[in-house]
């Protein structure tokens, strides 16, 4: 489009963009009228600093984008995978979540494997009754923990 084309459809939008404000105005009061006289002048700001122009190429590329993705296969199996990497990153966090695991930093993880320190208080804690000298561990931790003690492994 050549500079008077650009003109015309600044000025075409910032008449009907006044024709919203005064109707707004008689009908809705002062507070619509103003938000409505604010977005008009947008139009006007934008011709003027040349940002009328960006936004009709950006809305150009993404048409073009949208359109090539209604028609591609290809770009289809592409969105089909970022879906599915999606779902998988979620499904992740919520067995994360479900299992209870946290992340105990290195301080605190020596805090509790040492003798000496008092067994925090855990209130669901069935597994460890008779053990008053090591810390308390949820049952899932005590399964675990018995399994790699058979293996060897410590």
């Amino acid at each position: 489009m050549d500079e008077a084309a650009w003109t015309a459809l600044a000025i075409t939008l910032t008449v009907v963009g006044g024709l919203v404000t005064v109707w707004a105005w008689r009908r809705r009061g002062a507070v619509p009228a103003m938000r409505a006289a604010a977005l008009t002048l947008l139009v006007p700001a934008a011709y003027l600093t040349g940002t009328l122009e960006m936004f009709t190429r950006i809305v150009d590329a993404v048409g073009d984008w949208a359109f090539g993705l209604v028609l591609s296969p290809v770009v289809w199996i592409g969105a089909a995978l970022a879906g599915t990497s999606v779902l998988l990153l979620v499904g992740a966090g919520l067995l994360d979540r479900r299992s209870g695991s946290r992340r105990v930093g290195r301080a605190r993880r020596d805090e509790l494997a040492s003798p000496e320190a008092p067994a925090p208080a855990d209130k669901g804690n069935k597994g460890n009754k008779g053990n008053k000298g090591k810390p308390a561990i949820d049952d899932d931790l005590a399964d675990i923990e018995a399994l790699l003690r058979k293996r060897g492994i410590s």
